[in-house]
């Protein structure tokens, strides 16, 4: 079957077919539905968009994804956005249109599933301990709008209400900090860490004894910095306050 008729059999453009052929875009979901109502292959290409969209992740990144599953303790240290597992649906959406303005909305829809998927690794029986460092700015960066951003902190509070979440808050206040670049430090089991960090187009991990040894001790020091966590839920609080009663920009 050619493009054109696939498509006028889906009700899509020939150019539509053609780019979800070639990996151009990601197919929507009503579209894998159209694909096996024409070809009589119930559930099939559903199934195939799923794996797609469970698997649509950068060479660079699947690494880190696979020690991501494995870890036992998640050490993230944030400086300007909140984390991706730690993030809303709103947030997320605004930080995906920011970095691709020129995304349509069924791609950016597949990039937020593909970061919520990641929080499954907290729902398993014997969950990683995540310890998030966030420097103040990372609240004052407003993501989305005041309401968005009264959503974040508020989910930031709910989370942090589990015994497998630690959430610390840098104040601007502390000044200069061990590092003013973002990293993770992973933890699978007892024998074995890996850093994770990004550039501009792409991450790195290293399993480095060297590496790791000097990402834990600047990952102390940033803790050092770090509001408690009781007096950082204080804070994220008031934040959130200020947002709701429009006190913020």
């Amino acid at each position: 079957m050619t493009q054109q008729k696939l498509g006028s059999a889906t009700n899509y453009g020939r150019s539509y077919v053609a780019m979800v052929e070639n990996g151009g875009r990601l197919g929507s979901e009503e579209f894998a539905a159209s694909l096996d109502r024409v070809c009589g292959t119930p559930g099939r290409f559903e199934r195939l968009r799923e794996r797609a969209v469970r698997l649509g992740y950068p060479a660079w990144f699947v690494p880190y994804l696979k020690a991501e599953r494995e870890a036992t303790q998640i050490c993230d240290y944030s400086t300007s956005l909140i984390m991706g597992m730690l993030q809303t649906e709103a947030y997320a959406r605004s930080v995906f249109r920011a970095a691709n303005p020129h995304e349509d909305e069924e791609t950016t829809r597949s990039r937020i599933a593909r970061r919520f998927r990641r929080r499954q690794v907290m729902g398993r029986e014997n969950p990683p301990l995540l310890r998030e460092i966030l420097h103040e700015a990372c609240l004052h960066t407003v993501v989305g709008g005041p309401a968005d951003m009264r959503e974040q902190l508020a989910h930031l509070l709910e989370v942090a209400q589990s015994p497998h979440v630690v959430i610390q808050v840098i104040p601007f206040s502390a000044g200069a900090v061990a590092t003013d670049q973002p990293f993770v430090v992973l933890a699978i089991g007892e024998a074995s860490s890996i850093v994770y960090s990004e550039a501009l187009n792409a991450g790195r991990v290293d399993e480095s004894t060297a590496a790791v040894a000097e990402a834990a001790e600047t990952y102390d020091r940033l803790r050092a910095a770090a509001l408690s966590p009781n007096d950082s839920l204080v804070l994220i609080r008031k934040l959130m306050e200020e947002y709701t009663h429009g006190n913020r920009p």
